[in-house]
Parts: structure tokens; sequence; C-alpha cells
């Protein structure tokens, strides 16, 4: 049974071709995501353990529990705690750090890094080991910083040169006065680090006196652990935590390769997807090489071979098949995952160096990806082969469904659509943390239910083509009726096609409806004409507001601060506004009372309110952190949204209590409205920050837009893998269907039928079958994106289903180019059959 196998694969190269590229192009993209991970996880692992070469042991501050109404903080590390680690025997030396935001602009203005990215820190003494100098020398005082030499090649500052920065608002000018290397993984990543000395370190982020860690370097010979030891007998019990250099390169080891397990799900969730698609693609081409071989299996079962040995041979076929896909997969995966690492450092990421990472784990998993998928999908096609009785396979060419197995079949995919379709609507009702898992699984059930139906429901849909069809003469008509001859061949190779168009069209809807209520939220809540933030999203210093209050047309500003506090014992956030502007700043329905903010009034959002039990005119108790208490009234109680929500009050009341208050927004109106000369004047007004960002309406939504934009995208490239993989299926179909055909297509071109016609048909009804798929897709994708928004609108009240038509028809569209070209290789090749061989083929 094996030589048969082998022999049928080698006498079907042609035919198994497609069958090989489908898969190879699933394994491809599992071992091509795999290769990428675990290359870019190795290289930031080992860039990042050279970081923690300068420690041996690291002192951090612990968390102070809260006590009664004092909200909870951390302990502080002092410059005693420093000389004390410095001091213990087996210390070589010990020092203070200190990290901030630093935003460093460019000669061209612009922010060095993407914000998240552009750190700052302090530089131990005239010589700090972690830094090493490698031109000019230590910072002295508040106008003088060191730049990694990365930044420095990036921006083409040199020692001396005047620089642009902010940290928390106010722009600065310093001089560069050293350039330093560093092993750093943001500045790897692409962003920058720039120093200051210790005390103006401390200083600029608000760290007066104290440090955010302790870094201790052991004397040669001593371990570790004899460190760590020595320093917690040295150290206030309770006030701080050790942990030694190995435990922070393993925890941040563990830290990246959890990060990098988010993306490498992402992608195997796509490669998956494209693999299911090609098992439709699988299972439909060995449907149709054992339909054409229906006599040889039934020969063989005649001479004695038994229905196990007829599945074995198909099998061995599909593990023949799978093993050569998976190899061909597997390198191609290396050339994707060596593609990828290059194409993100020509968009602009920085990424480490380091060789591929090819492990045995992607190894066996392209193996038995490719080998398991294809012999999943032949298994059916092999058992249903091996039931048919010898005489009747020998009598019939192709079997015919029997009608109970069609009305089993229906049932069955009835059974599921309409469990999928309950269950879907059932999680719309749910909340939105709730409903994501049965809405999940009711979509898997809708889709296979609608998989099993796909026969059924190609009859009527395709008729509904027939109009259409009957323009294009006898080609129409015999391309409607080659359509539906094999309905479930039809159903395997529109279903390939449908998953895609289902995945791309609900993401589009939901994408697209996400906007739009987003849109509505910013243009319904917010009156003001601009917002000022930080653009990395830290906090502003108040100096902001107040420089914004005195610029040249601004009529209004109100900050949204921040600030923790304690409330019946439990920890609460509270937001201090301008009571006096924030009315006109913002616009929120009122549900009870009225929105006033000053004094002692304070206003809640409604969600906030119900949870408590509070209502305007209800009293209550707050502890700031200061631990100070004060008794507050609800003014009123607002509708809140996902921008602007919980417990407002006046900051003039909340900022006695804070010892460093930041804003993280800033509302601003100014006598003329949002122009470009108005965005000029505030932007003038902050001294040109590269640090802050001016923003209007429009401003906020095409920020918004370009993420869900970027985010669409690269799902459509992603999922345009699972597409190529259906149009390698509708290539596959036609093909194979054009050589079962032959003889049919001789005696059509004997009888009239001219090559241009033979074409015609053979398009036509890979059109028919494309635009059903898409069609399916489509359908069930807005039912998707419906289904989510039901979810996403219980949070979200401004939220409204968008239908984006355009987007919409461009897919039928795209589905039908997919048939046309899909059939161009098919149409070709049916066109050049020989009418007198065709007519005596078998």
């Amino acid at each position: 049974m094996f030589r048969t196998a082998l022999r049928n694969v080698l006498a079907h190269k042609a035919r198994l071709l497609m069958t090989v590229l489908a898969v190879m192009l699933g394994v491809a993209f599992v071992s091509g995501t795999l290769v990428f991970t675990n290359t870019i996880s190795d290289a930031l692992q080992k860039q990042s353990a050279k970081g923690f070469d300068h420690i041996d042991v690291a002192v951090t501050a612990e968390w102070r529990e809260p006590e009664g109404d004092k909200p909870g903080e951390y302990h502080e590390l002092t410059p005693a705690m420093v000389d004390d680690s410095a001091g213990v025997p087996g210390a070589a030396r010990a020092i203070g750090v200190v990290q901030g935001f630093t935003a460093l602009a460019g000669k061209d203005g612009k922010l060095v890094g993407d914000g998240f990215q552009s750190q700052g820190g302090n530089y131990w003494g005239d010589d700090d080991p972690r830094y090493p100098l490698t031109d000019g020398r230590a910072p002295k005082g508040a106008d003088e910083i060191l730049i990694d030499s990365e930044t420095a090649k990036r921006t083409g500052y040199q020692v001396g040169d005047t620089v642009r920065m902010s940290v928390d608002g106010p722009v600065l000018e310093p001089v560069v006065t050293g350039v330093f290397t560093t092993d750093d993984g943001n500045v790897a990543a692409g962003g920058s680090l720039t120093l200051f000395d210790t005390a103006t370190a401390q200083r600029m982020f608000g760290k007066a006196g104290t440090f955010d860690e302790i870094a201790v370097k052991a004397k040669d010979g001593v371990s570790e652990a004899a460190l760590q030891s020595q320093l917690e007998k040295a150290l206030p019990a309770g006030t701080v935590s050790t942990r030694t250099g190995g435990e922070l390169a393993d925890a941040q080891a563990e830290m990246i390769a959890s990060s990098m397990s988010g993306l490498k799900q992402g992608l195997l969730v796509f490669a998956g997807i494209a693999l299911f698609v090609g098992t439709f693609i699988i299972a439909n081409t060995f449907t149709m090489l054992v339909a054409q071989r229906t006599r040889e299996l039934a020969l063989m079962r005649a001479v004695g071979a038994s229905r196990r040995q007829v599945t074995r041979s198909v099998l061995i076929e599909a593990f023949l098949v799978g093993a050569v896909a998976a190899v061909v997969g597997l390198l191609t995966g290396v050339g994707i995952g060596a593609g990828l690492r290059s194409l993100v450092g020509s968009l602009g990421a920085t990424m480490p160096d380091g060789p591929l990472v090819v492990t045995p784990g992607t190894v066996g998993t392209a193996f038995a990806v490719g080998i398991l998928i294809t012999m999943l999908a032949a298994w059916l096609p092999g058992r249903r082969a091996a039931k048919i009785p010898p005489v009747a396979a020998m009598s019939s060419v192709h079997a015919q469904a029997t009608t109970r197995s069609l009305v089993l079949r229906n049932t069955l995919g009835a059974l599921f659509a309409g469990a999928g379709v309950a269950v879907v609507l059932v999680a719309t009702t749910m909340d939105a943390s709730d409903g994501q898992a049965p809405m999940g699984l009711g979509a898997v059930l809708l889709i296979i239910g609608v998989f099993v139906l796909t026969p059924l429901l190609s009859r009527p849909l395709i008729a509904a083509a027939a109009p259409v069809l009957r323009l294009f003469g006898v080609s129409g008509k015999l391309a409607r009726q080659n359509s539906v001859r094999n309905p479930r061949r039809t159903a395997a190779t529109a279903s390939a096609l449908m998953i895609g168009l289902t995945l791309i069209t609900g993401m589009t809807v939901v994408a697209g409806s996400l906007q739009k209520s987003i849109d509505k939220m910013a243009s319904s809540s917010i009156k003001a004409d601009y917002v000022v933030s930080m653009a990395n999203g830290h906090g502003l210093t108040p100096d902001v507001g107040r420089m914004l209050r005195e610029a040249d047309g601004v009529t209004a500003v109100s900050p949204m601060r921040n600030a923790a506090a304690r409330i019946d014992g439990e920890t609460a956030f509270l937001t201090g506004v301008d009571g006096a502007a924030i009315g006109g700043l913002t616009e929120f329905p009122v549900r009870e009372g009225a929105f006033e903010v000053g004094g002692t009034r304070i206003v809640v959002d409604h969600e906030t309110a119900e949870r408590r039990g509070w209502k305007a005119g209800s009293g209550l108790t707050i502890a700031y952190e200061d631990g100070k208490k004060q008794k507050l009234t609800v003014a009123g109680v607002y509708e809140g949204n996902e921008m602007f929500r919980g417990i407002m009050l006046d900051t003039a009341t909340l900022a006695p209590h804070q010892s460093d208050p930041d804003d993280m927004l800033l509302l601003v109106k100014t006598s003329d409205g949002a122009s470009d000369a108005a965005k000029d004047s505030l932007a003038k007004a902050l001294g040109a920050n590269p640090a802050i960002k001016v923003q209007d309406k429009q401003d906020l939504s095409n920020e918004l837009a370009q993420m869900f934009t970027l985010i669409l995208n690269m799902v459509y490239g992603l999922l345009a893998m699972a597409v190529l993989v259906a149009v390698i299926g509708v290539i596959n179909t036609l093909a194979m269907s054009v050589f079962e055909r032959s003889q049919e297509i001789g005696m059509l071109r004997a009888i009239g039928l001219d090559r241009q016609g033979v074409k015609r048909m053979v398009r036509l009804e890979s059109l028919v079958i494309s635009l059903f798929g898409g069609v399916l897709g489509i359908g069930l994708g807005v039912f998707f994106g419906w289904a989510a928004g039901q979810l996403l609108g219980a949070r979200m009240p401004t939220y409204e289903l968008v239908l984006p038509w355009e987007r919409l028809t461009l897919f039928l569209l795209l589905a039908g180019v997919v048939g046309v070209l899909a059939a161009l290789w098919p149409a070709r090749r049916a066109a050049r059959l020989n009418m007198l061989q065709a007519i005596k083929t078998e």
C-alpha cells in the first residue's frame, strides 16, 4: 500500500502542487512567526542582561500599605541608605539611581524617540561605571547634560551644542557636556537617554533627596547572595527589598518573553486562520483525487484490499504531501523570520543584533502542523472512498451523496448554526468582559454551521446569478450548471474565501463603528477648543496651566488633575478641575442635581454614584494623600463616558493636600475658536515644547483614526495570507475540475463551442463561486461586527453601528477579482485541450 501511495503521489505531481503550496504557506507563516519572535526575544534578553553587569544587588523601596484613611505609598530611599549600602563589607560601591521621563528635541524640533522611550537619569559623581564617557565630561548643574551615543548619531548633536528639552512642561536649553555609551534596552529600541548630575535629576523628577533604586556592586570574590544578605542586615527591615543581578536579569528576560508572547500569539492566530482555510483546500483536493480514482480503489478492494488499507493509502499520500510541504514551509519560514526582522528595522524600530534563532520546537511545530493538518484533512475523503462498495464504484465514476447523508448534513448544519446564533445573541446581553468567551464560542459554532450548510445554500444563491449569466449565452448557462453540479466541492472552495472575508468585514465594521462613537463622544463632551497633554501620557507641571492662562487669546483653562484619596477606608481617585471654568469647557448630561464644582461641592459620574449609593445632596468624607480629612457634598450626578468619569472637585480644594501635583491634561478655550493660528500661538506660548501636544477635536479624532487604521492595515496584511490560500484553493478546484471534465469539454468543443467560450465558461464558474463565498463572508462579518458592537455599546453610550458600504462593496469586488485571477490558468488549460484526446479520456 505504501508503494501504491507513493506511485499515486508521483503520478499526480501537478495536481498536488497546489495542495503542497497551500500547506506550505500555512507552515511558513507559523514557523516564520516562531523564528521572528524567538530571534527578537533572544536578542533583547541578551541586550538587557548586559545592562545588569554593573549591578550585583539592587535595593528598592517597599510599598507602605494604607493605614486607616491615609493612602498607601512607597518608603523613601535616602542618601543615608546609599552610604549604609556602600559601607557593608562585601560592597565595592553603591550608586543612588534616579529615573524619569525626559523629552529631547532633535535639530528639527521634533521629539527624539517615541515619547515612552525617551528617558532621563542621573550621572553618579565624576566617573559613573554604568555610562562610560566616549567624549566630554560629567554634567554639573541644571544647564548641563549628557546624551547617549546612539542619540548623538541620530540627531547630530556634539559636545558643546545647546539642545532643547523638557521634563514635565517648561522648555529647558542645557548644553551637552559629554556623550556616553549604554546597554539600555530602550536606547537599543530607538529611544533616548539624557543624564543630569544627581542633585539636578532629583529636582527634575520630583525626587528631592531620595532615589528610585540603589545599585550595589560586590567586591571581587563576594557572591551576590552574600552581598544581598549583608545589605538586608544593614538596611531598615520592612522598608526596602533586595534582588540580585541574576534575579533582575531573569525577571527582565521573563518580562521580554511575556511581551513577545502576546505578539507571537497574535501572529499565530492569523497563521491558524490560514491553516484552517488550507484545510478546506486539502480536503477538497483529496476528495477530487479520490473521486477520480474511484474505479482504481474499487479494483483494489476487489483484489483483496480492506477498507483500512484503502484509507491508509490515502493517509500515506497525505503524509508524504504534508512532509514535503513542512520542509519547504520551514525553510520559507526562516526566510520570513529574517525578512520580518529587516522590515521592522526599515520601519524605524532599532532592534538589537543577533543570529536567527531556529529552535527544535520550531522545527517540530512545522512538521507537526504540516503533516497533521494534511492527514486530518485527507482522512474524511479516504474514509468515504473506502466505504463505497466495489461494484458500485466500478459502475460509476462519481459516487453521488445519498439523500440520507444530505439530510443528516443539513440537519447538523442547521443545529450548529442555530446554536451559534443563539449563543451570540445571549452574549450581546451580557457585560463586555463576561460576554467575550460566549461570543467567541457562538461565532465558532455559527461558522461551522454555515460551512456545513454551504452546499444547501449554494443552489439558491448561485441561482440568483442566473439572469446575469444568461447574458453570456451558452458559456454562462454551463458555468451556472457546473457551479451547482457538485455542491460539496463548491461549498469547500467558497468557504475558504468566506473565512477570510468574515474576519476582514467584522474587523472593519467594529473599527468604523468605534471611530464614529469616539468622535461623537469627543464632540459631545468637550466644548474646549484644545486639549494639551504630554507626548508620552505623563503628567504636566502646573506651570504649563499658568503659562496658558497668560497666553494671548485664551479665555478659559481647566486641568484634569488626578489624585489618590481614601473614602470609607477604600482607595478612590479624584479629578481636580477649575470649578469656575469646567462648565464652559465640557458638557455632560446631568442625571441629578446640578453640574457645580467649587469649595466643598463636587460632581460624580453615574456609575460611581450607583456603586456607592450617592445622590445629589449626599455627604461624604474624603481623606487626602496627606492624611487630612474633609467633608464634601455631591452637587450633581453626571453621565460619564470612557474619556471622562469619576469624582470631580475644585483644584483649589485639592491642591493644598498635594505635595507634587501634576495635570494629566489641560482643556483650553480661546476667543477666536479653533484655528491654525490659535494653535501656533499656544505652541509658541509653551516655548514650542517637543514634549507637549496641542490638539483640537479633529486632531484627537485623527489620532484615534490613525491608530484604528494602523491596526486594520495590520489585520488586512495578516489576513491576506488566508485570502492567498483561498485563491490557491479556487485555482486548485478549477484545475482539477477541468481535468475531471476533460471529456465533457472535448464534446463541447466538438459541437461548436470555441476556445473563447470554454475560457469564458471556466472564468464565469470561478467568478460565481468566489462571489458566493464573498456574499457569505460579508454577511457573517456584518453580523459578527453588529454583535461585537452590542458588547461594546454596554460601556460606550455613544456607540452606534456603522456599515462602511464603500469597503463592503470593495470586499465583494475583491472576491470577484479573486475569482477572475484564479481562473486564468485553469481557463487557459481548458481551452488548449485537444478535443479528440479529451473525448477519448475516461
